[in-house]
């Protein structure tokens, strides 16, 4: 497309560069299959899709569909819609002063086709971008077909003293102004069912028909939707006649590789706090980390799988995460700084507030439901870097020689370790020095050899000590302190002597 200052002004400009309209459709169509042809990367920014929701969103595109994505909360279902604008062209002529974008050639408002048949090839041509050309809507119950149709405007009819029965009277909704672009409706079924029935005629007819009107308004637009499974029961549904009307529906999903949530999170979470005094250093252990507690919600019975666990969650975590360093770096004068494992119970509120629960849940609490969930996945990645724990560790039997044993042993003999998020790094260091073994074990299994590497490692094994019942933890604050298992030994009651009866028989 031409530069802004060399493209035309007014209708007569416009018919002799040739110009041509097509459907918004068709312009979608052709701009996409431009970019298949060049192996450009269709939809930028959204991850995980490429061999699922992609060619599917692709297929209803080329076939000229209206669509409508379904899934749960925090898979990317908006981004998708929005990133749509990215396949229409660079700017289209549209007749200035009119409401809804009228093509100058083929205009469809009484306004336009005046303004064309009063200036003739003088007609003033304006040029909208993509941008401009897509709106959305969050269905809610208080939505109006005013707010999405339009409906008569008395005020309008009464300063430009025209009747009820002139078509300028109308004030149009914010679909019709969409006109030769691309409106979407967030969660569909929020609408209630006697407006989703006024989008009958624009799915299928094409037209637009406001309060009884006679004049029929052919509308060019791509209709896409959104919707959360969990909308159909707990908050209402899709008609069927609309259900019908929408060509394609398109699932979404999860990431089923953690490496793809994890670059997810990288892209999203906003990490680079800009502070050249101090060095905030993520592991790539410790995002995985992050990753593995949303996994880990996402198979808990507890949790309620119709609502789902948003990608949100690691975002907002490793947010948490960053301030928390961050915090630490100013507080203690440690540069660089790296994260602890005690710092996972500073991510509490980024997960509290994001994950439903069902009733078993509910009963336990959110609090400690997130605490078993961050238990769970350092669980995992113990599991994962060190060997086996004895079923018998630290009982006198056979594992008592194993790689744990004398860590076991130095807790059995009452001492215990106290580890803070707040702890200077020196003193964080000294306090985990002091178990026998600890250190060494975490460097024997340990990648690198980095004092921040083998601390991390040295953490992890307490806790998967702990998540394997053979330490017990106690959570103050920020501070977790780790101690001896107190074994309850279960006392049989004592056997009642026979009572003699009256006959003194036993």
């Amino acid at each position: 497309m031409a530069h802004r200052a060399a493209l035309a002004s007014t209708l007569g400009e416009l018919k002799a560069e040739g110009y041509r309209p097509r459907s918004v459709k068709q312009e979608i169509r052709a701009n996409l299959r431009a970019k298949l042809a060049a192996g450009d990367k269709l939809f930028p920014g959204v991850l995980g899709y490429d061999r699922s929701v992609i060619p599917d969103l692709v297929n209803a595109l080329l076939a000229r569909h209206d669509f409508i994505l379904l899934g749960l909360r925090g898979q990317a279902k908006t981004r998708l819609l929005r990133a749509l604008v990215e396949l229409l062209d660079e700017a289209v002529p549209v007749l200035a002063g009119c409401e809804l974008n009228d093509d100058p050639l083929a205009p469809v408002s009484t306004i336009g086709q005046r303004i064309v048949a009063e200036a003739g090839d003088d007609a003033p041509i304006e040029w909208l971008e993509p941008d401009q050309r897509y709106n959305e809507k969050l269905a809610t119950p208080d939505v109006s077909i005013a707010d999405l149709l339009g409906d008569i405007d008395p005020i309008k009819a009464a300063t430009r003293k025209l009747t009820f029965a002139d078509p300028e009277v109308i004030h149009f909704g914010i679909v019709p102004r969409t006109n030769r672009g691309i409106f979407a409706i967030n969660e569909l079924p929020d609408l209630s069912p006697r407006i989703q029935v006024g989008l009958f005629n624009i799915l299928e007819e094409r037209d637009l028909q406001i309060r009884g009107f006679p004049v029929r308004i052919p509308l060019d637009l791509l209709m896409v939707f959104s919707a959360n499974p969990e909308d159909y029961t707990n908050r209402g549904s899709i008609v069927t006649p609309l259900k019908d009307r929408i060509a394609s529906q398109i699932r979404t999903h999860y990431p089923d590789e953690i490496e793809t949530s994890m670059a997810i999170t990288r892209q999203e979470a906003w990490t680079d706090r800009g502070d050249e005094a101090a060095d905030y250093e993520i592991t790539e252990d410790f995002r995985r980390l992050i990753e593995e507690i949303s996994f880990a919600a996402r198979d808990s019975d507890l949790i309620d799988h119709s609502s789902g666990v948003s990608a949100r969650v690691a975002i907002s975590s490793l947010e948490l995460l960053t301030s928390n360093l961050e915090r630490r770096c100013l507080t203690t004068d440690d540069n660089p700084v790296f994260p602890r494992l005690c710092d996972l119970q500073m991510l509490l509120p980024a997960i509290t507030g994001k994950v439903e629960m069902v009733y078993e849940g509910e009963q336990q609490g959110a609090e400690v439901v997130a605490r078993g969930l961050i238990g769970d996945a350092v669980r995992k990645l113990f599991d994962q870097r060190f060997p086996a724990v004895g079923k018998e560790l630290g009982s006198g039997g056979e594992d008592d020689d194993g790689p744990y044993a004398a860590i076991v042993a130095w807790f059995a003999e009452g001492n215990h370790l106290t580890l803070s998020d707040t702890q200077p790094f020196t003193e964080y260091e000294r306090a985990l020095a002091r178990v026998p073994g600890l250190l060494d074990l975490a460097a024997k299994h340990c990648a690198q050899r980095r004092p921040d590497a083998l601390n991390f490692g040295a953490e992890l094994i307490l806790e998967g000590l702990h998540q394997h019942l053979k330490l017990a933890r106690e959570d103050l604050d920020s501070q977790v302190s780790y101690k001896q298992v107190v074994k309850f030994q279960l006392l049989r009651p004592r056997r009642k002597r026979p009572v003699d009866d009256d006959r003194g028989v036993n």
